[in-house]
């Protein structure tokens, strides 16, 4: 499987429309799936969507920053609510913390992990 790092995610719906359509093409390039609908594609090729993919990620590089695996320390980006109200039973509720422009509001980085 091939593995690439998300350094963008677009926060405009018309990006994540124009990158979605270019996965449309490339599940249709599967002459015997080019009759199926988007999701039937999706699901017989075991892919998500681009917009699953990008949530996934995010989550992923949470869960790193938070337990430290990373350069990026988890209360650069977030801060600990102190109000465990609502979750669950577990005692972890992050809020993120307010930026200045657009430029870090869209994506977080870490310069090497």
């Amino acid at each position: 499987m091939l593995r690439c790092v998300s350094a963008w995610s677009p926060h405009c719906l018309k990006d994540k429309e124009l990158l979605e359509r270019v996965h449309h093409g490339f599940t249709r390039m599967f002459k015997d799936l080019r009759q199926r609908g988007y999701g039937e594609r999706l699901k017989r090729l075991n892919l998500w969507t681009l917009e699953e993919r990008r949530n996934r990620q995010d989550l992923i590089k949470v869960f790193k920053m938070y337990q430290g695996f990373t350069r990026l320390s988890i209360d650069e980006l977030f801060e600990r609510d102190a109000n465990i109200k609502g979750t669950r039973g577990h005692t972890l509720r992050l809020k993120r913390n307010r930026v200045l422009g657009m430029l870090r509001d869209t994506f977080f980085t870490d310069s090497g992990e």
